[in-house]
């Protein structure tokens, strides 16, 4: 359905019975309704427009749906969102990922969050003249300026 079309029918049909709509269609799909949807649906407006965003992506990707889930899961991963980790777990499986991939993906995700947390602490450090915590120089220069 063109992009439009949705919109008309959002506005033929009214918020409350399209957000209820597609809570049906998502428990369809993947078994059960995420928790943020669910509180999004108590403002149907809020649900929808995010469904809007969500469904454009999806909608315009060129890349699987398996894919795309494998890239969730490993998001939700790096970020440490065990509902995350759960809900695209599951929804991956369902669109054909293997154990093997889904073990892959939290491999490289916490390769890189660990790469992150490290990279972050490293840069803060090495522009740090002193560590005002503890009062130890780190870098012997005398800075005059604060670091940007």
């Amino acid at each position: 359905m063109a992009f439009e079309d949705i919109l008309t029918t959002i506005v033929e049909e009214g918020a409350e019975t399209i957000s209820k709509e597609w809570m049906d269609d998502i428990e369809k799909e993947y078994g059960r309704v995420p928790l943020i949807f669910r509180r999004m649906a108590e403002r149907p407006e809020v649900l929808i427009s995010h469904l809007l965003y969500k469904g454009a992506i999806s909608r315009t990707s060129s890349i699987e749906p398996k894919y795309v889930e494998l890239i969730s899961l490993a998001v939700g991963s790096a970020l440490k969102c065990p509902h995350c980790v759960e809900y695209h777990m599951q929804a991956a499986m369902r669109k054909g990922a293997t154990r093997e991939e889904i073990l892959e993906v939290v491999l490289i995700a916490g390769l890189l969050a660990n790469a992150a947390i490290l990279a972050n602490a490293y840069r803060i450090i090495d522009n740090v003249e002193k560590c005002t915590a503890c009062d130890i120089n780190t870098n012997n220069v005398g800075l005059k300026e604060p670091p940007k």
